[in-house]
């Protein structure tokens, strides 16, 4: 990007100034909260508001907004598109806009919200697989606002001048979210848009996918080799080779004749298991979800009102209208005898709708979808296109959770939409093996839950192309820490399992996926704060210092939460220096590792990113194990790192790892402390809540020395234990 004068940039918010002064008495502005307000493109875009898909409930006008509101919206025209522009002081750094390619920062770069069909998408591919309208914007000195537009149309996300959105469609309202720091304004999304459901401990575990394991003796191998060699996984896959013919609902009756004895066999070994689903619906009588859904006339229409059917998988297909109650409730129906065959999860792929014989490789704009009245009524896929995947999503939840009750649902979704996280994970499409995106995995990830969506991650190894040894050392280094990590690649490629690449990097896989299982209880812990305030998992360095304008770029390292630094390096020369975050009260973040702790394992594994505890926290880790239920968390190991004032604090969330008794108070919240009293230090609970049980288990702590030292102490959880210092 040409860098932009100071002249040229006074020059464009004084332009924008004018155009606010022009039009901001047309302008209607509303507010809808402390610190929120909504904005109207006039009294008549007011009133002719369609209802919000993105919010989990209407917001009320409770006053109009005070003229000093630090953020205005200037409403106008573009050709057949309705804009809305907001301009920002110099030094404000710019995020979020969804799942883009590209850096974290998004200054001076332009997203198109469509969702797209986009195998081995580049640098420059305008639009992606899910659509989030938003954008999370930070001032130099740390405070922060976000912007939302609301509209499920075709719409434009322009950078390079403060922030415009150009959207297809009526005018829709623009919300915008002030607080004092980046950290509120996401939280505060998630109030709006909903949170994340907490998924099952499993699935928080690593996946093995891959286009596909076919047949049923090629899946009990790739789970035996997992279990043999000790490398940790919780979940294999199965894409669309499983199926008769491609047709959803069904297994082919050679390949896969026998899918619960394997879904039994799988959970034997520990493994759950994932199956794929997509919406195009063969179009063949005598199938039986064709002719249910022919007979309820539950199918999308041509604009001349007569089915619609399109190229995909296998052959010409029609496709179910997600917009309408009663589709998606037969959708849901269809799960109840599927999941019957012991199915553990389900994956919802090629939902944009990805359709291979148009032009635009999904279905036309002027299709025509009969939808409920709560999403405004009858319109065209146009209106549609973008929440198409989250409707379908939606359904699919609804009939896992009534085809098992008692366990919490686990759906992938490609393709969504703002607040669609609320029914699916995601992750970063059709990806290649190339070093390009091993790069842009991590600010991928990291701009997805500044969205909102906090479960997300991409496919480690590449979906596209072979890549190779190297390649997947980095990737599954750094991959295996980020929120969702899963495995995969597409048919025709090379072999991409841990040991595929041989024995070293086979090694290197071990330790990277051990680091993650050692982390659970850590990263369990992170999911519940995000399915109860909206926070993301993997959050960017920034995130530790918001005001310090070095970390604003930084996108070769992440924080796992709050207290987690990871540092990876993610080009194959090894010549640039991570930008870390500064000292608290002049303590740096210490590192530390597992390996050297274990003893006896190689630490110096370049392929491992490096981990650093923030200053004052304490992190919950446990044992290496090769699913995530395998064995009780016995011995808990709590890491310490103490501030200035030496002390420390950390939390631990627990519970059954599935069902829904977390609803009713059956976990444990178990917050630690640790305090210097001279030449001892007392490690003691400060805190807990909730019903369920504390296990009776050993506990240690690893003091991290400011020397670069160790100490450690034992003892069991519930008791003080102390530590003598030197």
């Amino acid at each position: 990007m040409k860098a932009v004068s100071p002249i040229r940039r006074l020059g464009v918010l004084l332009v924008v100034a004018a155009l606010s002064c022009a039009t901001s008495a047309q302008a209607v502005r509303e507010l809808v909260g402390p610190g929120m307000v909504r904005f109207h493109a006039s009294e008549a875009a007011r009133d002719d508001e369609l209802p919000s898909l993105a919010l989990i409930k209407p917001l009320e006008a409770v006053g109009r907004a005070d003229q000093d509101f630090p953020v205005d919206v200037v409403f106008g025209q573009s050709g057949d598109r309705w804009t809305a522009s907001i301009a920002i002081d110099q030094g404000t750094s710019l995020y979020g806009t969804g799942e883009v390619a590209g850096p974290l920062r998004r200054n001076g770069r332009i997203t198109e919200c469509w969702n797209t069909d986009a195998y081995g998408y580049q640098d420059d591919t305008p639009s992606l697989y899910t659509s989030q309208p938003w954008v999370l914007a930070v001032r130099a000195d740390g405070t922060a606002f976000g912007v939302l537009a609301d509209t499920t149309y075709r719409c434009e996300i322009d950078l390079r001048n403060g922030i415009v959105f150009r959207a297809q469609g009526p005018a829709q309202p623009v919300i915008v979210i002030e607080r004092p720091s980046p950290q509120e304004v996401v939280q505060t999304l998630g109030t709006l848009t909903g949170t994340i459901a907490l998924p099952p401990k499993w699935a928080i575990g690593y996946h093995q996918c891959r286009y596909s394991y076919d047949p049923d003796e090629r899946v009990r191998e790739i789970a035996r080799e997992f279990r043999q060699r000790d490398i940790p996984a919780d979940v294999i896959w199965m894409d669309i080779d499983y199926m008769d013919g491609y047709r959803c609902f069904t297994f082919d009756p050679v390949d896969f004749p026998d899918p619960r004895g394997l879904n039994e066999w799988l959970a034997g070994q520990g493994f759950h298991n994932v199956w794929m689903i997509d919406p195009g619906i063969k179009r063949e009588p005598g199938y039986f979800v064709y002719d249910q859904g022919t007979e309820r006339d539950v199918w999308v229409k041509t604009s001349g009102g007569t089915t619609y059917a399109g190229e995909v998988w296998p052959g010409m297909c029609v496709f179910p209208d997600f917009t309408n109650a009663d589709v998606r409730a037969w959708w849901a129906g269809l799960y109840h005898d599927f999941m019957a065959n012991g199915i553990s999860g389900v994956w919802n792929d090629m939902n944009e709708p990805a359709v291979f014989n148009t032009p635009t490789k999904t279905m036309p704009e002027d299709n025509y979808h009969r939808a409920d009245a709560q999403f405004g009524g009858p319109a065209t896929h146009a209106r549609f296109h973008n929440v198409y995947g989250m409707l379908m999503v939606q359904a699919t939840r609804q009939g896992v959770m009534e085809a098992n009750p008692d366990k919490r649902p686990f759906v992938l979704s490609r393709a969504n939409y703002l607040g669609g996280h609320r029914y699916a994970a995601t992750w970063t499409g059709d990806n290649s093996a190339n070093w390009y995106h091993i790069d842009v995995s991590i600010p991928m990830t990291l701009n997805l839950g500044l969205s909102g969506q906090p479960f997300c991650g991409p496919d480690i190894g590449g979906f596209a192309g072979n890549g190779d040894a190297d390649m997947f050392a980095r990737w599954i280094g750094f991959g295996a820490l980020l929120p969702f990590s899963r495995g995969h690649t597409a048919k025709g490629n090379i072999d991409k399992e841990p040991w595929a690449f041989g024995p070293e990097v086979e090694a290197t896989a071990r330790r990277a996926l051990e680091r993650r299982y050692r982390l659970i209880p850590y990263i369990y812990t992170l999911f519940a704060q995000a399915a109860s305030t909206g926070m993301p998992i993997a959050r960017p360095t920034f995130f530790a210092d918001p005001a310090d304008p070095a970390l604003r770029s930084e996108d070769d390292s992440f924080l796992l939460g709050a207290d987690l630094l990871v540092v990876a390096q993610l080009q194959p020369a090894r010549d640039r220096v991570v930008i870390m975050p500064g000292p608290i009260d002049g303590v740096a973040w210490r590192p530390f590792d597992f390996e050297s702790f274990d003893g006896g394992r190689d630490s110096k594994d370049s392929d491992q990113p490096a981990l650093f505890i923030r200053p004052g926290s304490i992190i919950p880790t446990g044992p290496v194990m090769e699913f995530v239920d395998e064995k009780p968390l016995d011995p808990l190991t709590l890491i310490v790192c103490l501030d200035a004032h030496g002390r420390a604090s950390g939390t631990l969330y627990e519970d059954a790892g599935d069902g829904w008794g977390y609803l009713r108070g059956e976990y444990l919240k178990t917050t630690y402390e640790a305090l210097r009293s001279g030449d001892e230090l007392l490690v003691r609970i400060a805190h807990e809540e909730g019903h369920f049980p504390r296990p009776d288990r050993a506990v240690t702590v690893r003091l991290l020395m400011h020397d670069g030292r160790e100490l450690l102490a034992h003892g069991r959880d519930g008791q003080e234990v102390r530590i003598a210092l030197p």
